[in-house]
């Protein structure tokens, strides 16, 4: 079966469906929900970060007007733990008076006002034994955890190449906590009906909390109803089921009430996860003419007590370059702090940060232009595994935003360009993205009025998923845009993919392909023994959609619409579902590939007051088959932003005798606003991906990563002065 109407629908950046609903205030997030005899819960937290709790005096709150109950881990009934995936969860809460980190949750305090839960949680007072906490990775007593994901790589003796190398060069580089911060305070609305629950979540993952609340609280699955149709964004906050929502969810079934609990922004910085800091230790050896004969890199990042954390820092070196000696190790070290966890690029925002600062470096040690270095070294395919790229367009990323950014008019020595009292600076750094995709199903319909439901327990975090998924319906059933509808955010339909790892369009869209087609072939099978239709006896292969009609490729005459064959037969809708799920590198022969790109980079530096600028980037990315670029490219705009964040202004900082955060507050923690961000140009390069029946790759994560480096690589081309910590702060710059 072959599509018309391509370039009209998928590719063209067509506004956000969801839009007017945003912009209007008819889209309901989990803080607008509402029930009748609705009661509001609070938090209160523990104010130390290794011990026990003694005593928790809750007298005061019991008696204070409007409460209803004070739950604590004396009177909290026993929950089960939570399913873990890919991502661990954390433990049920209130189970027992162990505390691990500063901000833990000790009592919930539900009321009839937020007000009232609000005062009566501040009268609440803990007695502790206090235990030395562990918050610093040279703390002898620290718990070392080598390859915790069985992770680490080793292709050839890279120790020894480096030992024979003509050209070497080592560094050690660090990066800081982070927070991801999302606008929208996470908020929970749960509901019972006797043994059903009903949730509205700031959830990344309905399907998956669906599954822990029926785990926690001893339901099946079918008793559960998690309702995350607008998410208020996440950057990775929302992918686990946190304590918080089993709280909101035991709160209600303990007052016989609907409950909703919201979190402060204080507890967004506990409660939710973090980015881990990091330590990497990056070894590079080439010959005199810049190409390279090994890598060595070694990466450290900090870990919450219990539980785990997939945070492969180091990983992705084993694939960025063509080099026969790689080696990379990711450590991990448990410390006294709040749980950390996926934020916008795990692992790849950071260890991009190492190795492409060491490229740069290396390639000033050679006297070899930055881009020739890193296309001398190019992979033209996986190096591990020696198979040939699904789709690599990274080559035409450099060479069309060298030209885009002026790169060959760069003078190469270090400061030497000015502009006034500003010196000037350009870097760049090459990115990649590892690729990820989940299994997935969707439902699709066609209704007698020849219009589509298309449906999925997906949602959307903002990226514009809606839209994106309306689109693709659309051209896969030949329909105008306004006549399909997509629905997501709630559990009762098909189980979707989570919103993260740069995998939601490709398992959703596979999943949405195969519907489409089914549903399809639902149609054909529904004329197929019918003498009158023009279709009677076709297979899919024969016939093509377009104008709400399927009919027989190359003789538009011969079809009939959706609306005349389900009125023919009596019907008043047709539905078919479909799934997706990985293929098989080795039975394609294709290495999967997620996107790549290149960032080029112009900083100004003043020298005398330390100040840094962002004064333009240029983002050349392969995300295969762009399904909006418009949406698409405003991922990637996001994404620059949060990575001038990361490499200027965040830190999430903790101080080392308590574990508390000391800036848990948007007057403390520095995040990047409209005056910090600079003209930005995005173009998209490259063919569609051959992974996926729709060729597309994400682009979540792929506009954050690189930026870090690409920044500091410009800093020392502006100043000839070495930047290997995040963020990038005045004193550095002095």
């Amino acid at each position: 079966m072959t599509m018309v109407g391509r370039a009209r629908l998928v590719g063209a950046g067509v506004n956000r469906v969801d839009g007017p609903m945003k912009v209007t205030g008819a889209a309901h997030y989990p803080n607008d929900v509402g029930f009748p005899n609705l009661a509001h819960a609070a938090l209160v937290r523990s104010t130390i970060s290794a011990g026990r709790v003694r005593r928790l005096d809750t007298g005061a709150a019991l008696s204070a007007p409007g409460v209803l109950t004070v739950i604590t881990h004396e009177n909290a009934p026993s929950l089960d733990p939570a399913q873990d995936t890919f991502l661990s969860a954390p433990p049920p809460p209130l189970q027992g008076d162990r505390i691990l980190h500063y901000g833990q949750y000790l009592a919930v305090v539900v009321a009839d006002t937020a007000e009232q839960a609000t005062a009566a949680a501040g009268l609440i007072s803990a007695e502790y034994e206090r235990d030395e906490p562990v918050t610093d990775m040279e703390d002898p007593r620290a718990e070392w955890i080598d390859d915790p994901w069985g992770a680490d790589t080793r292709r050839g003796d890279a120790r020894a190449a480096l030992a024979t190398a003509d050209v070497t060069f080592e560094a050690t580089y660090t990066t800081a906590e982070n927070t991801n911060n999302p606008l929208g305070l996470f908020a929970t609305v749960a509901a019972w009906d006797g043994d059903t629950l009903t949730v509205h979540d700031a959830t990344q993952w309905p399907t998956s909390l669906r599954t822990a609340l029926s785990r926690v609280f001893r339901i099946p699955e079918g008793a559960v109803r998690v309702l995350a149709p607008y998410v208020g964004g996440g950057f990775g906050a929302g992918l686990r089921p946190w304590p918080h929502v089993m709280l909101a969810a035991l709160a209600a079934r303990m007052v016989h009430r609907p409950v909703k609990l919201v979190l402060t922004r204080p507890e967004m910085f506990t409660g939710i996860g973090h980015r881990p800091s990091t330590v990497q230790h990056v070894a590079i050896g080439a010959t005199r003419d810049g190409r390279l004969v090994a890598i060595d890199h070694d990466s450290v990042s900090t870990l919450q007590m219990e539980g785990d954390n997939l945070e492969m820092c180091a990983a992705g070196t084993a694939t960025a370059y063509a080099c026969p000696h790689v080696s990379t190790r990711d450590r991990q070290v448990r410390l006294n702090i709040p749980w950390v966890n996926s934020m916008r690029a795990p692992g790849e925002a950071q260890g991009n940060f190492a190795l492409e600062s060491a490229m740069d470096e290396l390639s000033y040690a050679l006297g070899v232009d930055p881009l020739d270095l890193r296309l001398r070294n190019y992979a033209e395919n996986h190096p591990g595994l020696g198979l040939p790229w699904s789709s690599k367009a990274l080559r035409e990323c450099f060479e069309v935003g060298a030209e885009l950014f002026g790169w060959s008019r760069r003078s190469p020595r270090p400061g030497t360009t000015r502009d006034g009292d500003w010196l000037v600076g350009y870097g760049l750094a090459g990115i990649s993205y590892f690729w990820y995709q989940a299994p997935c199903q969707a439902r699709a319909t066609v209704r007698k009025d020849g219009t589509a439901w298309v449906r999925s327990a997906v949602t959307d975090i903002g990226t514009g998923t809606y839209t994106v998924m309306t689109q693709l319906s659309a051209e896969l059933l030949g329909l105008d845009l306004e006549r399909v509808t997509f629905d997501l955010g709630d559990t009762d339909l098909p189980p979707g993919a989570q919103a993260g790892g740069s995998g939601l369009t490709a398992a959703l869209g596979s999943a949405v392909h195969a519907a489409c087609r089914n549903l399809l072939r639902a149609v054909l099978e529904t004329v197929a023994h019918d003498p009158t239709s023009p279709l009677a006896g076709c297979g899919i292969d024969e016939v093509t959609v377009s104008g709400g009609r399927i009919h027989r490729i190359g003789t538009p005459g011969r079809g009939e619409s959706y609306a005349d064959i389900l009125a023919a037969h009596g019907l008043t809708e047709l539905t078919a579902d479909g799934a997706s799920t990985p293929a098989d590198p080795q039975e394609l022969g294709l290495a999967p590939a997620g996107p790549f790109g290149a960032r080029f980079v112009e900083v100004r530096v003043d020298p005398d007051l330390g100040l840094l600028r962002v004064a333009r980037v240029v983002s050349v990315i392969d995300a295969g088959r762009i399904l909006n670029e418009k949406t698409a490219t405003s991922q990637i705009v996001g994404g620059t932003v949060g990575g001038i964040g990361m490499a200027m202004f965040e830190e999430t900082v903790t101080d080392a005798d308590t574990g508390r955060i000391a800036n848990a507050t948007f007057g403390d923690y520095l995040i990047p606003v409209n005056a910090d961000i600079p003209d930005m140009e995005v173009v998209f390069v490259g063919e569609p991906d051959r992974f996926n029946p729709i060729g597309v790759k994400g682009v979540g994560e792929i506009g954050l990563v690189g930026m870090a480096a690409a920044i500091a690589n410009a800093v020392h081309h502006a100043t000839g002065r070495r930047i290997r910590s995040l963020p990038i702060t005045i004193d550095q710059l002095l």
